[in-house]
Protein backbone atom coordinates (compact mmCIF):
# COMPACT_ATOMS: atom_id res chain seq x y z
CA UNK A 1 0.00 0.00 0.00
CA UNK A 2 1.66 3.12 -1.42
CA UNK A 3 0.79 5.70 1.00
CA UNK A 4 2.81 9.03 1.53
CA UNK A 5 4.03 10.06 4.95
CA UNK A 6 3.22 13.49 4.00
CA UNK A 7 -0.58 12.20 3.99
CA UNK A 8 -2.44 13.95 6.48
CA UNK A 9 -5.59 12.41 5.68
CA UNK A 10 -7.83 9.97 7.94
CA UNK A 11 -6.63 7.12 5.96
CA UNK A 12 -3.27 8.38 5.98
CA UNK A 13 -2.89 9.17 9.58
CA UNK A 14 -4.01 5.78 10.38
CA UNK A 15 -1.69 3.74 8.03
CA UNK A 16 1.41 5.20 9.93
CA UNK A 17 0.11 5.10 13.37
CA UNK A 18 -1.28 1.30 13.17
CA UNK A 19 0.37 -1.63 14.11
CA UNK A 20 0.62 -2.72 10.24
CA UNK A 21 2.57 -6.11 11.45
CA UNK A 22 -0.65 -7.24 13.67
CA UNK A 23 -2.97 -5.93 11.04
CA UNK A 24 -0.96 -8.07 8.73
CA UNK A 25 -1.27 -11.30 10.72
CA UNK A 26 -4.96 -10.77 11.27
CA UNK A 27 -4.92 -10.70 7.50
CA UNK A 28 -3.39 -13.95 7.14
CA UNK A 29 -5.85 -15.39 9.18
CA UNK A 30 -8.19 -14.18 7.67
CA UNK A 31 -7.04 -15.85 4.74
CA UNK A 32 -7.22 -18.93 5.99
CA UNK A 33 -10.50 -18.31 6.88
CA UNK A 34 -11.41 -17.92 2.99
CA UNK A 35 -9.65 -20.68 2.05
CA UNK A 36 -10.75 -23.48 4.84
CA UNK A 37 -14.31 -22.22 4.75
CA UNK A 38 -14.33 -23.30 1.19
CA UNK A 39 -12.52 -26.21 1.73
CA UNK A 40 -14.94 -27.76 5.05
CA UNK A 41 -18.44 -25.93 4.55
CA UNK A 42 -19.65 -27.42 0.98
CA UNK A 43 -20.11 -30.58 2.50
CA UNK A 44 -21.53 -29.77 5.90
CA UNK A 45 -24.16 -27.55 3.73
CA UNK A 46 -25.53 -31.01 1.79
CA UNK A 47 -25.83 -32.94 4.95
CA UNK A 48 -28.06 -29.70 6.27
CA UNK A 49 -30.57 -29.76 3.48
CA UNK A 50 -28.78 -25.92 2.24
CA UNK A 51 -27.35 -25.44 -0.98
CA UNK A 52 -23.57 -26.39 -1.56
CA UNK A 53 -22.31 -23.06 -1.10
CA UNK A 54 -24.96 -21.14 1.09
CA UNK A 55 -22.25 -21.36 4.12
CA UNK A 56 -19.82 -20.06 2.04
CA UNK A 57 -21.28 -17.02 1.12
CA UNK A 58 -22.43 -16.30 4.36
CA UNK A 59 -19.08 -16.74 5.87
CA UNK A 60 -17.73 -14.39 2.83
CA UNK A 61 -20.11 -11.88 3.89
CA UNK A 62 -19.37 -12.13 7.56
CA UNK A 63 -15.64 -12.11 7.13
CA UNK A 64 -15.70 -8.76 5.11
CA UNK A 65 -18.01 -7.31 7.39
CA UNK A 66 -15.54 -8.29 10.05
CA UNK A 67 -13.07 -6.53 8.19
CA UNK A 68 -14.56 -3.58 8.07
CA UNK A 69 -15.41 -3.25 11.65
CA UNK A 70 -12.10 -3.73 12.20
CA UNK A 71 -10.61 -1.41 9.79
CA UNK A 72 -13.46 1.01 11.26
CA UNK A 73 -12.80 0.88 15.00
CA UNK A 74 -8.93 0.93 14.53
CA UNK A 75 -9.68 4.49 13.50
CA UNK A 76 -11.07 6.20 16.43
CA UNK A 77 -9.17 7.31 19.71
CA UNK A 78 -8.68 5.63 23.23
CA UNK A 79 -11.76 7.91 24.02
CA UNK A 80 -14.19 7.11 21.34
CA UNK A 81 -12.60 3.32 22.33
CA UNK A 82 -14.09 3.93 25.59
CA UNK A 83 -17.45 4.62 24.94
CA UNK A 84 -18.14 2.09 22.04
CA UNK A 85 -17.11 -0.57 24.94
CA UNK A 86 -19.50 1.42 27.40
CA UNK A 87 -22.19 1.00 25.17
CA UNK A 88 -21.92 -1.84 23.27
CA UNK A 89 -21.07 -3.62 26.88
CA UNK A 90 -24.58 -2.53 28.00
CA UNK A 91 -26.72 -3.83 24.54
CA UNK A 92 -24.76 -7.10 25.11
CA UNK A 93 -26.12 -7.51 28.26
CA UNK A 94 -29.04 -6.77 27.87
CA UNK A 95 -29.48 -9.04 24.83
CA UNK A 96 -27.67 -11.73 26.70
CA UNK A 97 -30.44 -11.83 29.63
CA UNK A 98 -32.61 -11.71 26.58
CA UNK A 99 -31.30 -14.57 25.17
CA UNK A 100 -33.15 -16.59 28.40
CA UNK A 101 -36.28 -15.19 27.68
CA UNK A 102 -36.41 -15.43 23.27
CA UNK A 103 -33.76 -17.44 22.98
CA UNK A 104 -33.11 -20.27 21.06
CA UNK A 105 -32.38 -23.39 22.61
CA UNK A 106 -29.80 -25.47 20.73
CA UNK A 107 -28.26 -28.45 22.86
CA UNK A 108 -29.96 -27.83 26.22
CA UNK A 109 -28.66 -24.22 26.00
CA UNK A 110 -30.41 -20.56 25.08
CA UNK A 111 -27.64 -18.41 24.16
CA UNK A 112 -28.58 -17.11 20.21
CA UNK A 113 -31.13 -14.70 19.43
CA UNK A 114 -32.49 -15.61 15.97
CA UNK A 115 -32.53 -13.32 13.09
CA UNK A 116 -33.95 -13.92 9.32
CA UNK A 117 -31.04 -15.95 7.97
CA UNK A 118 -29.01 -16.43 11.06
CA UNK A 119 -28.33 -16.19 14.96
CA UNK A 120 -26.66 -14.09 17.10
CA UNK A 121 -24.84 -15.04 20.08
CA UNK A 122 -24.73 -11.30 22.10
CA UNK A 123 -22.49 -12.74 24.90
CA UNK A 124 -19.46 -12.95 22.25
CA UNK A 125 -19.26 -9.38 22.25
CA UNK A 126 -19.33 -9.26 26.34
CA UNK A 127 -15.74 -9.99 25.69
CA UNK A 128 -13.73 -7.60 24.17
CA UNK A 129 -16.44 -4.54 25.66
CA UNK A 130 -15.99 -6.02 28.74
CA UNK A 131 -11.84 -6.29 29.04
CA UNK A 132 -11.98 -2.26 28.08
CA UNK A 133 -14.24 -1.36 30.32
CA UNK A 134 -13.14 -3.11 32.82
CA UNK A 135 -9.44 -1.36 32.19
CA UNK A 136 -11.39 1.75 32.34
CA UNK A 137 -12.61 1.04 35.59
CA UNK A 138 -9.55 -0.16 37.01
CA UNK A 139 -7.06 2.81 35.19
CA UNK A 140 -9.89 5.34 36.89
CA UNK A 141 -9.38 3.29 40.63
CA UNK A 142 -5.37 3.59 40.59
CA UNK A 143 -5.79 7.52 39.04
CA UNK A 144 -8.42 7.94 41.87
CA UNK A 145 -8.70 5.90 44.69
CA UNK A 146 -11.41 7.20 46.37
CA UNK A 147 -13.57 6.10 42.76
CA UNK A 148 -14.44 2.14 43.86
CA UNK A 149 -14.00 1.21 40.67
CA UNK A 150 -12.45 -2.27 40.92
CA UNK A 151 -15.93 -2.91 43.05
CA UNK A 152 -17.77 -1.72 40.14
CA UNK A 153 -16.02 -4.04 38.06
CA UNK A 154 -16.07 -6.96 40.19
CA UNK A 155 -20.04 -6.04 40.17
CA UNK A 156 -20.49 -6.30 36.30
CA UNK A 157 -18.25 -9.30 36.64
CA UNK A 158 -20.57 -10.88 38.81
CA UNK A 159 -23.87 -10.06 36.62
CA UNK A 160 -21.92 -11.53 33.63
CA UNK A 161 -21.38 -14.63 35.33
CA UNK A 162 -25.04 -15.35 36.50
CA UNK A 163 -26.31 -14.80 32.67
CA UNK A 164 -24.12 -16.68 31.59
CA UNK A 165 -24.73 -19.31 34.38
CA UNK A 166 -28.65 -19.40 33.39
CA UNK A 167 -27.42 -19.95 29.44
CA UNK A 168 -25.45 -21.97 30.67
CA UNK A 169 -22.47 -21.33 28.73
CA UNK A 170 -19.41 -22.33 31.07
CA UNK A 171 -16.74 -21.61 28.26
CA UNK A 172 -18.10 -17.94 28.04
CA UNK A 173 -17.87 -17.80 31.72
CA UNK A 174 -13.83 -19.17 32.07
CA UNK A 175 -12.62 -16.85 29.03
CA UNK A 176 -14.40 -13.83 30.85
CA UNK A 177 -12.82 -15.19 34.35
CA UNK A 178 -9.18 -15.06 33.09
CA UNK A 179 -9.57 -12.11 31.15
CA UNK A 180 -10.61 -10.40 34.80
CA UNK A 181 -8.16 -12.15 37.02
CA UNK A 182 -5.15 -11.06 34.50
CA UNK A 183 -6.57 -7.51 34.36
CA UNK A 184 -6.46 -7.63 38.33
CA UNK A 185 -3.18 -9.14 38.31
CA UNK A 186 -1.41 -6.63 35.84
CA UNK A 187 -3.37 -3.75 38.10
CA UNK A 188 -1.33 -5.18 40.89
CA UNK A 189 -3.38 -7.71 42.85
CA UNK A 190 -0.77 -9.13 45.56
CA UNK A 191 0.32 -12.43 45.72
CA UNK A 192 -2.10 -13.51 48.58
CA UNK A 193 -5.21 -12.41 46.88
CA UNK A 194 -3.92 -13.77 43.63
CA UNK A 195 -3.77 -17.11 45.05
CA UNK A 196 -7.29 -17.03 46.80
CA UNK A 197 -8.36 -15.84 42.83
CA UNK A 198 -6.49 -19.41 41.54
CA UNK A 199 -8.61 -21.41 44.05
CA UNK A 200 -11.59 -19.80 43.71
CA UNK A 201 -11.50 -20.69 39.89
CA UNK A 202 -10.13 -24.08 40.96
CA UNK A 203 -13.86 -24.65 42.99
CA UNK A 204 -15.83 -22.41 40.04
CA UNK A 205 -14.52 -25.38 37.87
CA UNK A 206 -15.30 -28.48 40.35
CA UNK A 207 -18.81 -26.69 40.67
CA UNK A 208 -19.44 -26.54 36.67
CA UNK A 209 -18.62 -30.29 37.12
CA UNK A 210 -21.17 -31.34 40.07
CA UNK A 211 -23.26 -28.71 38.66
CA UNK A 212 -23.62 -28.85 35.02
CA UNK A 213 -24.96 -32.77 33.66
CA UNK A 214 -22.80 -31.43 29.97
CA UNK A 215 -19.69 -30.75 31.83
CA UNK A 216 -19.46 -33.77 33.31
CA UNK A 217 -20.50 -35.61 30.53
CA UNK A 218 -17.67 -34.06 28.28
CA UNK A 219 -14.82 -34.44 31.05
CA UNK A 220 -15.77 -37.90 31.96
CA UNK A 221 -15.54 -38.12 27.64
CA UNK A 222 -12.11 -36.84 28.24
CA UNK A 223 -10.58 -38.65 31.03
CA UNK A 224 -12.53 -42.72 29.77
CA UNK A 225 -13.49 -42.03 26.05
CA UNK A 226 -16.72 -42.82 24.80
CA UNK A 227 -19.58 -41.25 23.42
CA UNK A 228 -20.40 -38.37 20.79
CA UNK A 229 -17.99 -36.24 21.84
CA UNK A 230 -14.81 -38.94 21.77
CA UNK A 231 -15.79 -39.57 18.23
CA UNK A 232 -15.50 -36.34 16.91
CA UNK A 233 -12.36 -36.36 18.36
CA UNK A 234 -11.46 -39.34 17.46
CA UNK A 235 -12.03 -38.28 13.85
CA UNK A 236 -10.48 -35.30 14.53
CA UNK A 237 -6.83 -36.83 15.33
CA UNK A 238 -7.51 -39.63 12.67
CA UNK A 239 -7.31 -35.96 10.21
CA UNK A 240 -4.20 -35.00 11.83
CA UNK A 241 -2.54 -38.21 11.10
CA UNK A 242 -3.86 -39.12 7.90
CA UNK A 243 -2.41 -34.57 6.84
CA UNK A 244 0.86 -35.71 7.87
CA UNK A 245 3.51 -33.34 6.90
CA UNK A 246 2.00 -31.47 3.94
CA UNK A 247 -1.25 -33.02 4.12
CA UNK A 248 -3.25 -34.65 1.64
CA UNK A 249 -4.23 -31.61 -0.74
CA UNK A 250 -6.66 -29.10 -1.09
CA UNK A 251 -10.14 -30.85 -1.38
CA UNK A 252 -8.83 -34.16 -0.40
CA UNK A 253 -9.76 -34.69 2.59
CA UNK A 254 -12.75 -36.74 4.43
CA UNK A 255 -13.14 -35.50 7.69
CA UNK A 256 -15.44 -32.73 6.52
CA UNK A 257 -17.77 -35.17 5.19
CA UNK A 258 -18.20 -36.97 8.61
CA UNK A 259 -17.86 -34.39 11.10
CA UNK A 260 -21.40 -32.29 11.63
CA UNK A 261 -18.76 -29.37 13.05
CA UNK A 262 -15.90 -29.58 10.64
CA UNK A 263 -16.42 -26.15 9.45
CA UNK A 264 -16.55 -24.43 13.22
CA UNK A 265 -15.29 -26.52 15.97
CA UNK A 266 -13.03 -28.91 14.67
CA UNK A 267 -12.25 -26.44 11.01
CA UNK A 268 -8.78 -26.95 12.76
CA UNK A 269 -8.58 -30.74 11.80
CA UNK A 270 -9.19 -29.91 8.42
CA UNK A 271 -6.54 -27.82 7.47
CA UNK A 272 -4.44 -31.03 9.03
CA UNK A 273 -6.34 -32.95 6.92
CA UNK A 274 -5.91 -30.94 3.54
CA UNK A 275 -2.92 -28.80 4.34
CA UNK A 276 -0.74 -31.04 7.29
CA UNK A 277 1.29 -29.96 9.88
CA UNK A 278 3.30 -27.43 8.35
CA UNK A 279 0.27 -25.00 7.81
CA UNK A 280 -1.12 -25.93 11.44
CA UNK A 281 2.22 -25.03 12.73
CA UNK A 282 2.11 -21.71 10.64
CA UNK A 283 -1.87 -20.63 12.02
CA UNK A 284 -0.48 -21.66 15.66
CA UNK A 285 2.44 -19.78 14.73
CA UNK A 286 -0.12 -16.57 13.37
CA UNK A 287 -1.96 -16.48 17.12
CA UNK A 288 1.26 -16.81 18.95
CA UNK A 289 2.73 -13.62 16.97
CA UNK A 290 -0.43 -11.24 17.49
CA UNK A 291 -0.36 -12.34 21.57
CA UNK A 292 3.07 -12.42 22.09
CA UNK A 293 3.42 -8.66 19.90
CA UNK A 294 0.81 -7.01 21.48
CA UNK A 295 2.00 -7.87 25.09
CA UNK A 296 5.54 -7.33 24.37
CA UNK A 297 4.66 -3.73 22.86
CA UNK A 298 2.64 -3.10 25.91
CA UNK A 299 5.87 -3.29 28.31
CA UNK A 300 6.89 0.41 27.45
CA UNK A 301 3.18 2.16 27.27
CA UNK A 302 3.26 4.47 29.88
CA UNK A 303 -0.80 5.08 30.15
CA UNK A 304 -2.19 2.13 32.79
CA UNK A 305 -5.71 2.46 30.59
CA UNK A 306 -4.12 0.81 27.53
CA UNK A 307 -1.80 -1.31 29.32
CA UNK A 308 -5.22 -3.37 31.02
CA UNK A 309 -7.42 -3.04 28.19
CA UNK A 310 -5.31 -4.76 25.49
CA UNK A 311 -4.02 -7.48 28.13
CA UNK A 312 -7.87 -8.43 28.61
CA UNK A 313 -8.25 -8.20 24.51
CA UNK A 314 -5.26 -10.21 24.20
CA UNK A 315 -6.04 -12.90 27.19
CA UNK A 316 -9.84 -13.06 25.36
CA UNK A 317 -8.17 -13.80 21.77
CA UNK A 318 -5.35 -15.93 22.53
CA UNK A 319 -7.47 -18.42 25.17
CA UNK A 320 -9.92 -18.57 22.47
CA UNK A 321 -8.09 -19.71 19.84
CA UNK A 322 -6.00 -21.99 22.43
CA UNK A 323 -9.51 -23.52 23.60
CA UNK A 324 -10.44 -24.40 19.94
CA UNK A 325 -6.53 -25.81 18.75
CA UNK A 326 -6.41 -27.95 22.01
CA UNK A 327 -10.08 -29.29 21.74
CA UNK A 328 -9.23 -30.49 18.37
CA UNK A 329 -6.15 -32.23 19.56
CA UNK A 330 -7.95 -33.57 22.82
CA UNK A 331 -5.35 -31.70 25.28
CA UNK A 332 -8.61 -30.45 26.90
CA UNK A 333 -12.04 -31.64 27.30
CA UNK A 334 -13.95 -30.35 24.23
CA UNK A 335 -15.70 -27.30 24.09
CA UNK A 336 -17.70 -25.38 21.34
CA UNK A 337 -15.53 -22.33 21.18
CA UNK A 338 -14.70 -21.12 17.37
CA UNK A 339 -11.31 -20.75 16.35
CA UNK A 340 -10.87 -16.76 15.49
CA UNK A 341 -11.61 -15.66 12.01
CA UNK A 342 -11.19 -19.22 10.35
CA UNK A 343 -14.04 -21.09 11.91
CA UNK A 344 -17.46 -20.75 10.70
CA UNK A 345 -19.91 -17.80 12.62
CA UNK A 346 -21.36 -14.59 12.00
CA UNK A 347 -21.29 -13.48 15.51
CA UNK A 348 -17.48 -14.47 16.69
CA UNK A 349 -16.03 -13.06 14.20
CA UNK A 350 -17.66 -9.87 13.76
CA UNK A 351 -16.96 -9.92 17.85
CA UNK A 352 -13.26 -10.70 17.46
CA UNK A 353 -12.78 -8.17 14.51
CA UNK A 354 -13.58 -5.99 17.05
CA UNK A 355 -12.14 -6.96 20.05
CA UNK A 356 -8.73 -6.87 17.08
CA UNK A 357 -10.35 -3.32 15.75
CA UNK A 358 -9.82 -1.76 20.14
CA UNK A 359 -6.82 -3.59 20.07
CA UNK A 360 -5.28 -1.73 16.84
CA UNK A 361 -6.64 1.52 18.22
CA UNK A 362 -5.36 1.59 21.78
CA UNK A 363 -2.16 0.82 20.37
CA UNK A 364 -1.22 3.00 17.19
CA UNK A 365 0.94 5.32 17.79
CA UNK A 366 0.36 9.12 19.32
CA UNK A 367 1.59 12.34 19.46
CA UNK A 368 1.44 13.80 22.75
CA UNK A 369 -0.65 16.26 23.62
CA UNK A 370 -3.33 13.98 21.82
CA UNK A 371 -6.57 13.09 24.08
CA UNK A 372 -6.43 9.61 26.01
Amino acid sequence: MAVSRADTSVLGRWWWTVDRQTLGAVGLLIGFGYILILASSPSVAERIGDARDALVLKQVFFLAIGGAVMIGISLLSPRDIRRVALAGGIVAMLLTAATLVIGVEILGARRWIALPGFAVQPSEFLKPCFAVVTAWLLAEHRRAPRFPGAWIAGGIFLLIVLLLKEQPDVGMTAVITAVFFVQLFVDGLNLFLAGIGVLMMVGGAIGSYLMFAHVRARVEEFLHPHGPHTYQVTMALEAFGNGGLWGRGPGEGRIKDILPDAHADFVFAVAGEEFGLVICAVIIGVFAFIVLRGLLRLLHEPDPFTVLACTGLLVGFGLQAFVNMASSLELIPTKGMTLPFISYGGSSVIAVALGIGMLLALTRRRARGDLP
